[in-house]
């Protein structure tokens, strides 16, 4: 519990001993905590769930179970963890030096344009010390307003099952839910704040990598795992158009560390290119479109077991796919 009080005094976009009063206006750096705190639902990686919570998660799969022996059912809910994309065995690898040359040439007729909000699935894996894994579906929709206020629809849904129960863990206990159950539905007021990743992304790449830099909340250069997050992020609030999805290719071919693998169907049938980066204890896979350059897919993979978590190496650990 101390260190989770000791988490929630560092996100407090109002510290007691901070500049204004809890109840008077926020200042420009605590909007933006403020901001990304209502947005954004950290993934649950590697957290240690109450015992109540893998309890929970038992008797739902026991309950699912049951119900699938008695009532003769043979579809069975998204319970395992996905597996992971595998890439075409005969497939030619596309340097990101390419990508980006092909993407630049895209540019040419300007669409498609940049816009802000964003349409994406998502999978991610809750863990507990107690009890197996879980994977819990998303599909997430964030729409823009002219007056910039935005809302978000979240749903419990998982394409690769479609029309077959969904497990969620919404208010902390796990549950099965109709297929396109909306688990939220939120307006939130305009923001004035314009720093990234309100403010659109540029398409030079050298103000590229510092927008990253500044959206990730951080002082120093972000390292090459770092800064694919900080795309995920950016992501998360715009959908790129040609020019800024071409500068972020060029971005990542001065990337050290990215190489690539070759061709891959990503989850919602698509192919696209595949992209990976080995870090400390992970493999993160971006998956972009072989003529343009766009962003598909993130894929986080587990390269080590963490037998504490049922957590074998090559698990998904998430995985987001973005649509226009």
């Amino acid at each position: 519990m101390a260190d989770e009080l000791e988490l929630l005094r560092r996100a407090n976009p109002v510290p007691v001993d901070g500049p204004h009063f809890g109840d008077g206006p926020l200042d420009h750096h605590a909007e933006r905590h403020l901001d990304r705190l209502l947005r954004e639902r950290p993934a649950p990686l590697r957290r240690r769930t109450r015992l109540a919570w893998g309890l929970a998660a038992t008797a739902v799969v026991a309950a699912l179970v049951s119900a699938l022996l008695f009532t003769g059912q043979t579809t069975a809910p998204a319970v395992a963890a996905p597996r992971p994309l595998l890439v075409q065995a005969d497939s030619t690898p596309v340097p990101l030096t390419t990508l980006a040359e092909r993407a630049g040439a895209a540019v040419a007729d300007g669409a498609p344009k940049l816009r802000k909000g964003t349409h994406v699935q998502a999978w991610s894996l809750a863990m507990s010390d107690s009890e197996p894994p879980i994977t819990l579906p998303q599909e997430r929709i964030v729409r823009w307003n002219a007056d910039d206020s935005h809302t978000e629809i979240v749903m419990a849904t998982d394409p690769r099952h479609p029309g077959r129960p969904v497990l969620t863990d919404e208010d902390g206990e796990p549950r099965p839910v109709e297929d396109g159950h909306v688990l939220s539905r939120q307006t939130y007021p305009p923001s004035w704040s314009d720093a990234p990743p309100q403010s659109p992304p540029p398409t030079n790449v050298a103000r590229l990598r510092a927008y990253l830099q500044e959206a990730a909340y951080s002082k120093t250069p972000l390292n090459t795992g770092e800064l694919l997050d900080a795309v995920a992020s950016v992501l998360g609030t715009w959908t790129l158009g040609a020019r800024e999805s071409a500068a972020l290719a060029r971005l990542l071919a001065d990337t050290e560390g990215i190489r690539p693998l070759g061709q891959v169907t990503d989850r919602l049938g698509r192919r696209g290119q595949a992209y990976v980066y080995d870090g400390s204890g992970t493999r993160r896979m971006l998956i972009m479109d072989p003529a343009t350059g766009a962003v598909l897919g993130l894929e986080t993979t587990f390269t080590k077991a963490e037998p504490e978590y049922g957590v074998r190496a090559g698990d998904v650990m998430s995985y987001s796919a973005w649509m226009r």
